[in-house]
């Protein structure tokens, strides 16, 4: 393997343009996203001054950036199946839910962190 296939510049920047359109679409698409988006402008800055130690700090804004990765993926689930047919199937409403699931899941895990680092301060 040679060092251009390795690193490739062209290729890189391909990836953060497509990156940078998929934040885009969600922030323009989906209202979860916006919201959650909210949360992390208002909580991450709090993190720095709540959190006492670097583990804390990175626990406070670990936990709210994971809120948005989980809400991307579960709206990159929701347009395949949206793409797939509108109409009922058991599988396609099996998939949403899990994700959206998913997202309720990370939303308490975000709680709980605060929570717990603001108890045990």
């Amino acid at each position: 393997m040679n060092n251009a296939s390795i690193f490739n510049i062209a290729r890189l920047f391909r990836t953060l343009h497509h990156s940078i359109r998929g934040l885009i679409t969600a922030f323009k698409t989906e209202t979860a996203f916006r919201q959650e988006l909210i949360l992390c402008v208002i909580f991450i800055p709090l993190a720095f001054y709540i959190g006492h130690s670097v583990a804390e700090k990175i626990l406070l804004v670990v936990s709210i950036l994971l809120v948005l990765i989980v809400e991307l993926i579960n709206s990159a689930i929701e347009a395949i199946v949206d793409r797939i047919g509108k109409e009922h199937h058991e599988l396609s409403a099996r998939a949403k839910d899990m994700s959206s699931a998913a997202v309720l899941i990370t939303l308490v895990n975000a709680i709980v962190v605060w929570i717990l680092v603001l108890v045990f301060r």
